[in-house]
């Protein structure tokens, strides 16, 4: 099995690094074969406010959900499956949950991030590689879409994408530890950062494209120029691995998640940390700020997704429409709604306001 969040979440002691023995599928396919179905809550009773489900996403019932991913449009959600007999990224109305056509991984699916231009998908996967694709293709569910990219540098299960804010580069972070930086038409390797002893869990690039924070099984956070590969910071501040991390949209603050149930949010140039938040009873999973900077969501193994203030950790709400561990959060880009994945099957999307 390949490393991801969801290990250390049943229990494991540490990362595990395992080979995939199963093929790659280099083709995108539509989803003709592979029912989907959501279920819009407009006609369940509903609760006024924050915290409304707005729309239940059952893409494939019975898989758990672990990457997710808002388009920059505000349109569509990516969301992708951990489970070997069912590699798949899919692609969704975000109104609606109409599936649009999915992409096959040779196993699971880890990864997640959509192009600024909401134009391409990249997706990372447990068989070492990370899959760009053309999402603007993407009709209805039985169009193809086409493979524009197979980025192979990998040694290990991708866990981490986030393409640069000028959409021209993608950083990879994986279970072999370093982290890649490459052209995101070409695939050609830009930079191999190996500042990290363990596995590479979340990337994120700093909002000016400068600077990439990287976080990792060795309990750290790393801050590194994204061109050259100097080391510009190391956060030491949890006991435990780092699952997320997450640059507050001005670019001067970093909040990271870990298995030590908490998040920190520090100073993005000194490492000072500002604020621990603990309002979580069991690993936090990931972690991001809304899009004006004064909110946090966090997704953790307690089932629930908090909401709380970037300035002073009061928690605002809490979602409690999952059954399972949440893996993943998602702001939509207007800050009206927060969409969330699950182990329990599912993909809420619910009222954030």
């Amino acid at each position: 099995m390949g490393t991801s969040r969801r290990a250390v979440l049943r229990g494991l002691a540490g990362l595990v690094v395992a080979a995939s023995g199963m093929s790659w599928m280099e083709a995108c396919a539509g989803t003709g074969t592979l029912p989907a179905r959501s279920i819009p809550h407009a006609t369940l009773p509903a609760r006024p406010g924050r915290g409304r489900t707005l729309l239940t996403y059952y893409g494939q019932p019975h898989y758990k959900v672990d990457p997710l991913a808002w388009s920059p449009d505000g349109k569509r959600l990516a969301s992708g499956y951990i489970a070997e007999s069912l590699s798949l990224l899919q692609v969704w109305d975000a109104r609606t949950g109409k599936t649009l056509p999915s992409c096959k991984h040779g196993q699971n699916v880890y990864g997640v991030a959509w192009s600024p231009d909401s134009q391409r998908v990249a997706s990372g996967g447990g068989d070492g590689r990370v899959h760009v694709w053309d999402a603007a293709q993407n009709k209805d569910a039985t169009t193809t879409s086409r493979t524009l990219l197979v980025y192979a540098g990998h040694a290990g299960s991708v866990v981490g994408v986030m393409w640069s804010p000028d959409g021209r580069r993608i950083a990879s972070g994986s279970t072999d530890t370093p982290v890649q930086v490459w052209e995101a038409t070409t695939g050609k390797t830009l930079l191999t950062y190996r500042g990290h002893a363990g596995s590479v869990i979340s990337v994120a690039w700093s909002p000016d494209g400068r600077r990439i924070a990287s976080g990792s099984a060795d309990r750290t956070v790393r801050v590194w120029e994204a061109r050259t590969g100097q080391t510009l910071l190391t956060y030491k501040g949890h006991a435990r691995e780092v699952f997320g991390v997450a640059w507050s949209p001005d670019g001067t603050r970093i909040a990271s998640a870990s298995a030590d149930r908490t998040v920190k949010v520090w100073e993005a140039t000194t490492g000072q940390t500002l604020l621990t938040y603990r309002g979580h009873s069991a690993p936090v999973t990931d972690v991001k700020w809304s899009p004006d900077g004064q909110l946090m969501a966090t997704g953790s193994g307690d089932t629930t997704v908090q909401v709380w203030k970037a300035t002073t950790g009061k928690t605002l709400f809490t979602y409690k429409g999952h059954t399972d561990v949440v893996f993943s959060v998602a702001w939509s880009p207007d800050g009206t709604r927060l969409a969330s994945a699950s182990a329990d099957t599912t993909v809420q999307v619910w009222q954030a306001e």
